[in-house]
Order: structure tokens, then C-alpha cells, then sequence
């Protein structure tokens, strides 16, 4: 994938700068010509549990909430925060009314009626990384197939955590508070080395008709190898409780369609792979694209 579209936010967002919000999924544009004058780190999203641990007196945060002005741009594990303020270029479908309905506050894409993301607050939107490109409002868009797209945002944000709180451990949730997969980072530094016309880069490459291969030779990509077990339809459900009490494993929330499509990805990768590497004790190997 190209690093220039697909890269991390908190390097490819600056302050001062113009930037266009697109659809990932069908390119239309969600906020237009949009310039912050402060781009922030959130904390992440349990740190509120730990305060009783930090203060002596009652939690000195508990009618604080950290929502943007329109000039700021939050950023959180895998979403943004934006103050939606008076954009037109916002979504505001039927479908992404504010109200106190948890089905109700999902932003949809008014196009293709993607979920986006969801409103947290009357001005403040939530946009996960996964559903929306941003580029300078000087650029113009570039499609990228949609599996390359969800496979590299989910790897860059394995490698960002597992590096800033040597983290190796995630349960994947949908918006709906659902736990989908469970992943397990192994290593972050593997190249695949794919010669055109194999029939192991024939499987893998084309597995989704989307990934890029390579037009003449050899073909080389870095990935990262991942364990992972399945949770869908209460699958693993004691060992998903384990990981879930265990505060060694960081949670990451993305829209419930999306989980999906990443539990496809991981499954057909298994699949693409030698019956001898499909596994590692109880869990699956996949190799992920960053």
C-alpha cells in the first residue's frame, strides 16, 4: 500500500494545513477544506479507570469531557474526534440523527450509507481510521481497494501501540461493544517475497482481487505476522473472558462491519498459506500488510 495515502495519522496530520475527509469506501467527500489549529493525542479510552489509582480524593475528571473546538482534531487509538459545528459537508442522514438511541448516533456515509463513525456529543463526531482517507485539500483522491485499506490501518495501529505501551495483545470489538477476534502480534519486521505466476502468490494476491501483485519478477511487501482466534457466535468465549480481564491486552474499536470484513481477511490469508504454517498452538497465523 502507499505509504503517501495510508499512513499514520499522527504523523500525516498537521496544524495549519487544509485537509479533504473522503469515504474510503466510495470516495465522497464527508468534510471539505477543513484546517485545525491544534492536531492532539487522546489518552487512551480506559484511562478514566485508573484514576481512583493516581488521586487520593474523588476523581478530579468526572465532569470534565474532552471534546473538540472547531479548530481541534483528537486522536484517539483507532478514531478521530471532530467538532462537526456548521459543515455541511458532514453526514446528517436520517440515519445519523442526534439521538439518545445508540442505533441513532451511527454517521453514515450519505452516498454510499457506510458507517462512518458516531456522534458523541450534539457538536463532536467519532470517525474511525478505517472508513475515512484524509489528504490536503491541494491533493486529489486516490482510490485504494478497500482489504488493503482495512488490513493496513489495523496493522498500523498494532505496530503504534505494541511500540508506545509494549502492547502485544488486542481483543478486536465492533461499536456495539461485541469482541470479534483476538489478536496476538508475533513480529513486526516480515517481508513477503512473491515471484508473479507462483501459485502461492496466484492464492494470496488475488485471494480478494484487490491486492496489489507484482507486475513482472518479484514482488516484495512488509507485513506483520499476527496469532489470532475467532470470536464470532460466542467462539472462545472463556478464553476471550481471560483476555478481556487481563489488563495486559489493549481493546480496539472498530464499526462491527468492519470486524467482519477483517475476520474474512485473517480466515482466507490462513487459508493461503502451507497447512503446516496455519497454526501455532491454539491460534491462527496471518500475515497482515502494513
Amino acid at each position: 500500500p502507499s505509504i503517501d495515502v495510508v499512513s499514520a495519522l499522527r504523523e500525516s496530520l498537521k496544524p495549519n494545513k487544509n485537509y479533504i475527509f473522503y469515504c474510503q469506501s466510495c470516495g465522497d467527500i464527508v468534510v471539505k477544506d477543513r484546517k485545525f489549529l491544534r492536531v492532539l493525542p487522546l489518552p487512551s479510552e480506559n484511562w478514566s479507570d485508573l484514576v481512583e489509582e493516581w488521586c487520593c480524593h474523588p476523581d478530579p475528571f468526572a465532569r470534565s469531557t474532552l471534546h473538540p473546538q472547531h479548530g481541534d482534531c483528537f486522536l484517539g487509538d483507532t478514531f478521530f474526534l471532530l467538532n462537526s459545528g456548521n459543515d455541511s459537508h458532514v453526514p446528517a442522514s436520517p440515519m445519523a440523527g442526534h439521538h439518545k438511541s445508540k442505533e441513532n448516533t451511527r454517521v453514515f456515509c450519505k452516498r454510499c450509507k457506510t458507517m462512518l463513525g458516531e456522534t458523541v456529543s450534539p457538536d463532536t463526531i467519532k470517525y474511525y481510521v478505517t472508513e475515512v482517507i484524509i489528504q490536503p485539500a491541494e491533493g486529489s483522491f486516490h482510490p485504494i481497494p478497500r482489504s488493503q485499506f482495512v488490513q493496513s490501518m489495523v496493522a498500523q495501529c498494532l505496530l503504534e501501540l505494541s511500540s508506545a505501551k509494549s502492547t502485544f495483545r488486542f481483543t478486536i470489538k465492533g461499536e456495539n461493544g461485541k469482541t470479534y477476534i483476538l489478536i496476538w502480534l508475533l513480529n513486526s519486521d516480515t517481508l513477503l517475497v512473491e515471484s508473479l505466476g507462483s501459485s502461492s502468490s496466484h492464492s494470496v494476491f488475488t485471494l480478494f482481487g484487490d491486492i496489489l501483485t507484482p507486475t513482472s519478477g518479484v514482488g516484495t511487501w512488509n507485513a506483520v505476522k499476527v496469532l489470532y482466534q475467532p470470536c464470532i457466535k460466542c467462539r472462545n468465549k472463556e478464553l476471550v473472558d481471560a483476555w478481556e480481564n487481563d489488563m495486559g491486552v489493549h481493546p480496539l474499536k472498530f464499526p462491527s462491519e468492519t470486524c467482519l470484513e477483517l475476520s474474512l481477511i485473517l480466515d482466507l490469508s490462513t487459508a493461503s498459506l502451507p497447512p503446516s504454517l496455519r497454526c501455532m498452538n491454539s491460534f491462527q497465523v496471518r500475515n497482515s500488510f502494513c
